[in-house]
């Protein structure tokens, strides 16, 4: 019988992660010539985009304060 007070979380590397490593080995195995800012590129831009959306955020947060 299973305990209700039992509680599963579930982790894992996730989409940004997974596409990273796999630029990552493809650009160690010589499959792509790509630069390692293209490589990495699925990291900042997931970056760039949380940061635009707490600015966007920010501005309308802040016009419907005022």
């Amino acid at each position: 019988m299973s305990d209700a007070r039992t509680s599963t979380s579930s982790g894992g590397i996730g989409f940004v992660g997974l596409l990273t490593v796999a630029f990552v080995v493809l650009k160690l195995t010589d499959v792509i010539a790509w630069s390692w800012w293209w490589v990495l590129s699925p990291i900042w831009i997931s970056w760039g985009l949380a940061f635009l959306i707490l600015i966007v955020g920010g501005l309308v947060f802040w016009a419907l304060k005022s």
